[in-house]
């Protein structure tokens, strides 16, 4: 089993993405500790995949989050494994214009605080040890240049430089810090991710379904032809956070399905920028 033996830590675990990587996890043999706002959505995941603890966390609690590490560390003896899949509220599909700087600032200030917070609660244990791994989670936005993403695609771009710069920290003690960078996970939704509310207004603008809507997106956003699956963010999670991995760090991982744009001339082009 990949994770046989290891202990994984998985802030914001009652998510949608963070709840696939954990029954993923599991399913590979990890212990899993889930930690998040929501002790409702923790539980429900935490009665699927038999978790080892379930804890209610603000991870922009610095101490809060650090007493959570320690106790994780205590009981397990150690931490192999963290991601941060929490996600916070923030303006979307609103042009520059309409912005406030409140606006643009508050998700780059939520994500990056959280994640420096949550790595820093775990890269001491895992540094003491001189091993573990570290993922973090990015989106599509921070390549794909398209209009009322502005503070969101900035953020996924800063966790990712972020992602680079703490593997360069961590790297000399034998952590590995690695990205996720799904995009439009077509069953999100169902996993009760904000997203169905972002797809429906979305679709309603265009004047069809959300099933119809995501089609277009899968032809003409993706070299695939389709959009990327919760199952295949979590089992590549998986993997990552494996010895199989063992060789990857500082980089982010792209799950997008191949974002593109398809051009009159039947051209792709941007997919790998």
């Amino acid at each position: 089993m990949l994770l046989e033996n290891k202990t994984a830590v998985i802030y914001g675990g009652g998510g949608a993405v963070g709840g696939a990587v954990a029954r993923a996890f599991a399913e590979a043999g990890a212990r899993v500790y889930l930690a998040g706002r929501s002790r409702a959505r923790l539980e429900k995941v935490a009665n699927d995949v038999g978790a080892a603890g379930v804890a209610e966390v603000d991870v922009l609690d610095q101490r809060a989050v650090a007493d959570h590490a320690d106790a994780v560390a205590a009981g397990a003896g150690g931490i192999d494994v963290a991601l941060n899949a929490v996600s916070f509220p923030f303006v979307h599909d609103r042009p520059f214009a309409d912005l406030t700087v409140e606006d643009v600032m508050h998700p780059i200030d939520a994500f990056l605080r959280s994640n420096l917070i949550t790595t820093g609660a775990v890269a001491r244990h895992m540094t003491a040890r001189r091993s573990g791994t570290i993922l973090t989670l990015s989106a599509g936005a921070s390549r794909v240049m398209t209009p009322g993403s502005l503070g969101y695609g900035t953020t996924c771009a800063a966790i990712e430089a972020m992602t680079r710069r703490l593997a360069v920290e961590l790297g000399p003690a034998g952590v590995r810090v690695v990205c996720l960078r799904p995009h439009l996970i077509a069953d999100a939704p169902a996993g009760g991710s904000y997203t169905g509310e972002l797809f429906e207004r979305r679709a309603a603008a265009a004047g069809v379904s959300v099933e119809e809507w995501l089609g277009r997106w899968s032809e003409d956003v993706t070299l695939l032809g389709r959009l990327p699956t919760l199952a295949q963010v979590a089992d590549t999670a998986a993997f990552l956070a494996s010895d199989r991995g063992g060789a990857i760090t500082g980089a982010g991982v792209d799950l997008t399905s191949g974002n593109a744009v398809r051009t009159k001339s039947g051209f792709l082009v941007g997919a790998f920028d």
